[in-house]
């Protein structure tokens, strides 16, 4: 991040608080940045598993499905269900970080 100076009238004391204040944004973009990143992964996921979850719950409605295939896909629903428990908790963490 450039941080223009003129030291022909800028003395060291203001110098310094315009690197300060250029470290504080940076960082603050940085963060930013991030939680952006976050917020987009876990909606994708969290699509995915939605999809994930009806697509079982379409597949245990069949009726001629088996026993053995529908002990397997409860297995995989009961894993999306884990998966969008910890998304959810996840998600109501970083609300009570950011705050209301």
């Amino acid at each position: 991040m450039p941080v223009f100076v003129n030291f022909g009238i800028s003395g060291l004391e203001r110098i310094s608080r315009e690197l300060r204040a250029a470290l504080y944004r940076r960082g603050r973009e940085t963060l930013l940045a991030q939680q952006n990143a976050r917020i987009l992964l876990r909606n994708s996921f969290k699509d995915d598993v939605t999809a994930l979850l009806l697509s079982c719950g379409v597949i245990l409605d069949d009726p001629a499905l088996s026993p053995g295939l529908a002990v397997r896909v409860q297995t995989i629903e009961a894993i999306a269900n884990r998966m969008k428990e910890r998304l959810l908790s996840e998600e109501d963490a970083a609300a009570a970080v950011s705050g209301p």
